[in-house]
């Protein structure tokens, strides 16, 4: 059984160690870290698997380790699940958009996130199945080399967008509902969440223009990729 190290960055010590506590029993080996100093420094000195961040850090903010992780070529893909207060709905959208695989409200029950890392961590990279290759028009997706390409043009897609645009690709022309793709791609089922897939859509279009208009939202359901394969 493969135990994963996760480092969670916490400035409330009482929740600190309720949240090392969980992870503990969960099975995880875990670090901590009470700033965003402490949160860089122990991941360039240890091998991490997962990191729970706080945003509101004293020093340096969530906001700003997140952004310093996926800048670094050791961290860009490390995944991230964010804890916010109920009220920062602005913070957790710019979370997402520097990368932030996942996001837990403020307050939050320790068993939910505890599902969510776990979630995380077993779904992993998508799997290249059948297909190893699709194209539509100037848009190129390699599956067994996680690339993504836009008229010859290399784009950076988190692992949750490569996953996203993934599972789209192998249901296209079916629509998927916010909460199948929660299930599918992020691997868990939480009332409430569906700001997530959302927001995730939009950074995927933003990122494979002028080819966003490949997916298509159906009102008041969910989304649907289409397009001709050559």
């Amino acid at each position: 059984m493969t135990t994963y190290t996760v480092l969670l960055v916490e400035d409330e010590v009482d929740i600190l160690n309720l949240l090392r506590i969980n992870f503990e029993n969960g099975g995880f080996r875990v670090l901590t870290a009470e700033n965003g100093f402490q949160a860089l420094d122990v991941l360039s000195s240890a091998p991490v698997d997962l990191v729970v961040l706080d945003l509101m850090l004293p020093g340096k903010d969530g906001l700003e380790v997140c952004r310093e992780l996926r800048s670094r070529e050791s961290t860009k893909h490390l995944p991230v699940i964010m804890l916010t207060a109920k009220g920062d709905e602005v913070d957790r959208i710019v979370g997402l958009e520097l990368g932030a695989d996942d996001y837990v409200v403020k307050p939050f029950s320790p068993r939910e996130l505890l599902l969510r890392a776990k979630a995380v961590m077993r779904r992993g990279k998508p799997q290249p199945e059948e297909e190893t290759l699709w194209e539509s028009g100037g848009l190129r997706v390699d599956f067994g080399t996680y690339k993504v390409t836009v008229d010859g043009e290399d784009r950076e897609l988190t692992a949750t967008e490569f996953r996203l645009l993934v599972h789209l690709i192998r249901s296209r022309g079916k629509v998927q509902t916010r909460d199948q793709l929660l299930n599918k791609v992020w691997g868990y089922e939480f009332e409430g969440y569906a700001r997530t897939v959302d927001t995730h859509v939009r950074r995927l279009r933003h990122k494979i223009e002028p080819y966003a208009a490949i997916v298509e939202t159906v009102r008041g359901v969910g989304y649907r990729l289409h397009g001709q394969e050559e």
